[in-house]
């Protein structure tokens, strides 16, 4: 496909249904669509306030707090494993305001394309204004049903957001649809440690505010199943960085 010099129309191309254009995002999802948010969490990602925070205090804080590593590092890592180097199109899944989106994008070859992708609208319009570029393009849908062909991207990622979904292992299932023989995973989500202190508390406390906690195996044995190769899990504390490959062939 020839790439256009307009990351908005080029994104649009790789759309599989219609989309308008709304502060800056694509929108599959239409005007009239609330996003859903049972959860005190899920509310709060629909929250033009956090949405504002969000990027500057709150998650920097909060994952360092609940891994140790810090967001450059968070974003050194992703780019690495995700083989930015030889991608030209990322699709990061539940972008929210757009932080590791702009910063994955600067990592690309000339010419390729970040797709930030999420379902609430406050997250999206903060990306457009402080992580838009050249090669960025942001998108408001469901994750549960990507608004993407099979095989259209070099690499896809979520980081820091299944653990807040109704269907996570829907989303993670889409993902490996979506990713192209060759092409590299990675999520970022949360981890049950296995100190039975330790666990029940980090359970109680997230469950209160609708978080979820994964076991160990979870998604090392989903990406299995699902016939990705080189899967690889690091655990930190609360958190796991699990990253796989889809077979060239």
């Amino acid at each position: 496909m020839e790439m256009s010099d307009d990351p908005i129309e080029t994104t649009r191309a790789l759309l599989n249904r219609p989309a308008s254009v709304r502060h800056g995002f694509l929108d599959v999802l239409g005007e009239s669509t609330v996003s859903p948010a049972p959860t005190l969490a899920q509310r709060a990602m629909n929250s033009p306030f956090v949405a504002t925070v969000y990027e500057r205090l709150w998650r920097p804080v909060s994952f360092y707090l609940a891994s140790g590593i810090t967001t450059r590092a968070e974003q050194r890592r992703a780019a690495e494993a995700l083989h930015l180097s030889q991608a030209h199109r990322l699709l990061d899944v539940a972008c929210g305001p757009g932080n590791f989106t702009g910063e994955l994008a600067r990592r690309l070859p000339a010419g390729g394309l970040a797709v930030g992708f999420d379902i609430s609208e406050p997250m999206l319009t903060r990306a457009v204004l402080d992580n838009s570029g050249p090669g960025t393009c942001y998108v408001r849908g469901d994750a549960c049903t990507l608004p993407f062909d099979d095989e259209t991207f070099d690499a896809v990622c979520c980081f820091g957001a299944l653990y807040l979904m109704p269907d996570p292992f829907r989303v993670a299932h889409e993902m490996v649809r979506v990713l192209r023989p060759g092409g590299r995973l990675a999520i970022l989500t949360s981890h049950a440690p296995e100190t039975p202190g330790i666990r029940y508390a980090l359970a109680a406390g997230a469950s209160i505010i609708g978080l979820r906690m994964f076991e160990r195996d979870t998604f090392v044995d989903l990406f299995t199943t699902a016939g990705l190769i080189d899967v690889e899990q690091h655990t930190q504390r609360a958190l796991q960085f699990v990253t796989a490959a889809k077979p060239s062939g």
